[in-house]
C-alpha cells in the first residue's frame, strides 16, 4: 500500500525538517481534496490528477493507482463512473498504514 523505498528516497533527498514540511503540507492539502472528492463533478478529473501525482510523490502508491484508475474510468465514462468511497476508503487506509511509521521519518538523523 505505502512504497516505502520511495518515502525513504524522498526523505533522503529533502532531510527531516524539509520531509516533516512535505507531509504536513501533503495531509493539508489532500485531505482537503478527497473530503470534497466529486462535490465538483466537472472538477473530478483534475482532483484526481492531483491526488495521483501527490500520492505517488508521497510514495501512497495503492491510493495513486486508484486515484489513476478512477481517472481513466472518468475520460471512459464521465463523472458517475469514479468509486469516490473506495478512493476516500484507500486514502483513509493508506494514511493509516503511513502515520504508523511516519516518525520514523520525520526524526534527525
Amino acid at each position: 500500500m505505502i512504497d516505502w523505498d520511495r518515502v525513504a528516497e524522498l526523505r533522503a533527498e529533502i532531510g527531516a525538517d524539509e520531509f516533516s514540511e512535505v507531509l504536513e503540507l501533503f495531509l493539508d492539502e489532500v485531505e482537503g481534496v478527497v473530503m470534497r472528492l466529486g462535490a465538483t463533478p466537472e472538477k473530478l478529473s483534475d482532483e484526481l490528477h492531483f491526488l495521483k501525482g501527490s500520492a505517488w510523490n508521497l510514495g501512497f502508491r495503492d491510493f495513486g493507482a486508484i486515484c489513476q484508475a478512477n481517472e481513466r474510468r472518468i475520460v471512459a465514462g464521465g463523472a458517475a463512473a469514479a468509486d469516490i468511497p473506495a478512493i476516500i476508503a484507500c486514502y483513509g487506509q493508506s494514511k493509516e498504514i503511513f502515520m504508523a511509521r511516519a516518525d520514523e521519518f520525520c526524526a534527525a538523523a
